[in-house]
């Protein structure tokens, strides 16, 4: 595998990137809306270093995606939904070929992760998503709003990012900068959210030491533009001297410190001295008289200052304000006996950057499977979802902490939502209580515990409180149907690449 150390401004990744298929403007073909994601190989390369600089700091501070928009309390119930094409559907990743296997554990499938972004308010969030099987194995599916911004401006996000199976700023599979999105057209343009779900081609992985330290010289560091840091480190004196004849006198990278040392001895050692130590007014006071360590010696001052030196002392002298108005501070101080000697210490300054050490890990399918995508499948089917949970109830409490991924079971309802405050007139809802987050994983079918891979059949869109008691109990989503497949299968022919040649 090809390593490279990137300086944290990713000036050398992006000359290095393959820019080949990189869209630069919106393209539509019949309900197939596609829009950029990474519109250059200079913007793939500042995304990557933006999420991953710092020891990842970027991606510890997102929070849950959780606009009000997107909190709804009131919904109806229409008719049951009607296909508008025949069934269809694609096989996950790894079961091209049938195996039966029979499991009752409930394991979290790999395929699961959380998509990172920046708003256009500049913040930082993050939805859920799921890797799901396309040609090049390179696709991941996730609502509609966690790609695109749904201020009105009709554009996508900024910086979107794929991390399955993140974990505390940790990125097991890699981290996968999105290159293309796909959605529905009536979403992009309208914000149709009968059409919020999205589909997202991602460049292969890039993983390894996302954050390398480099020892350089003192003028290779001063000339370094990214982060950087120093290090002093104990030497003999032996490599101290030798340091200085090497570089004609002492210089920044090796140099000595001398340390005043003052040991308590008492007034009859041979090499002791009389020094005077300032305190306090009540420690002068409660000290011993005559010739002693620690006794009160006759040296007592005052001086006179500003109201505003006054205010600001914060030493061990007794302010007052005397009968004419006058501000005073008076010193008081100990006499004791030390022996004064000095230490000597010898330092080498040790010079830091901080790089990439990256490498290419992969296709984000070969590192964590794909899976299936299926449409126009009947209401009332028994799903399981999954998500990252972590934003507040309308009550104001938290019951998650988005730091591990979370699942619901249960049948679809038999009859369609209808949501008009977000032109909603065909949804489908499951019974899931869970909070901001948990929008875009995916809803799965026929889901094999033991292989963790089913069906998509849709992804969260909305998070509901049906019973009006402050905490949400619903989720809904799209309907899959052949709309939703035509979108899926320009998204699941579209090549990425990679972003280390």
């Amino acid at each position: 595998m090809k390593r490279i150390l990137l300086p944290a401004g990713g000036a050398i990744l992006a000359t290095g990137l393959l820019a080949a298929g990189l869209a630069g403007t919106a393209q539509a073909a019949g309900d197939v809306a596609s829009d950029p994601l990474a519109k250059t190989a200079a913007q793939a390369a500042e995304t990557l270093d933006f999420w991953t600089k710092s020891n990842n700091a970027a991606l510890k501070q997102a929070v849950a995606f959780n606009p009000d928009s997107l909190e709804v309390e009131k919904i109806s119930r229409g008719g049951g939904y009607s296909a508008d094409t025949k069934p269809g559907s694609s096989v996950p990743i790894g079961e091209e070929k049938k195996v039966a296997v029979k499991s009752q554990n409930v394991n979290l499938p790999r395929t699961i992760g959380k998509v990172f972004f920046e708003g256009r308010d500049g913040k930082l969030y993050y939805c859920s998503g799921t890797s799901v099987q396309s040609q090049y194995r390179n696709l991941v599916a996730t609502a509609g709003h966690c790609v695109y911004d749904i201020a009105g401006n009709d554009e996508v996000v900024s910086r979107w990012v794929f991390v399955p199976g993140y974990y505390q700023g940790k990125t097991p599979y890699g981290l996968y900068v999105g290159k293309q999105a796909f959605t529905h057209y009536d979403f992009d343009v309208y914000e149709d959210f009968d059409r919020d779900y999205a589909f997202a081609t991602v460049y292969n992985g890039i993983g390894g030491t996302l954050n390398s330290s480099k020892q350089v010289n003192k003028a290779e560091y001063d000339a370094y533009q990214g982060e950087k840091y120093t290090k002093d480190v104990a030497i003999s004196q032996a490599d101290y001297l030798k340091c200085k004849d090497l570089n004609g006198g002492e210089t920044s990278d090796c140099w000595a410190k001398v340390t005043k040392i003052e040991d308590l001895a008492g007034p009859d050692h041979p090499d002791s001295v009389k020094v005077l130590k300032e305190v306090t007014k009540e420690q002068y006071d409660a000290a011993p008289t005559g010739n002693v360590n620690g006794g009160k010696s006759p040296w007592i001052s005052t001086e006179q200052v500003t109201e505003s030196q006054y205010k600001a002392y914060t030493g061990p002298g007794y302010r007052k304000i005397d009968e004419k108005g006058n501000f005073t501070i008076t010193h008081y101080r100990l006499r004791y006996w030390v022996k004064k000697s000095a230490k000597v210490e010898y330092f080498r300054t040790e010079f830091f950057v901080v790089g990439h050490a990256v490498k290419d890990v992969g296709r984000l399918g070969d590192n964590v499977g794909g899976q299936g995508v299926a449409w126009n499948q009947a209401a009332g089917k028994v799903v399981r979802t999954f998500g990252y949970p972590y934003g507040p109830n309308p009550d104001g409490s938290k019951p998650y902490t988005g730091v591990t991924p979370k699942w619901c079971y249960g049948k679809t309802a038999s009859k369609v939502v209808k949501i008009p405050a977000r032109k909603v007139e065909e949804q489908q809802s499951l019974k899931c209580a869970v909070t901001a987050g948990y929008d875009g994983g995916p809803w799965l079918a026929n889901y094999s515990n033991a292989k963790r891979l089913g069906y998509v059949t849709g992804v969260t869109s909305l998070i509901v409180d049906v019973d009006g008691n402050k905490r949400y109990d619903t989720i809904t989503s799209p309907i899959f149907d052949g709309e939703t497949a035509a979108i899926y299968k320009a998204a699941a022919a579209s090549w990425s690449g990679k972003l280390i040649p």
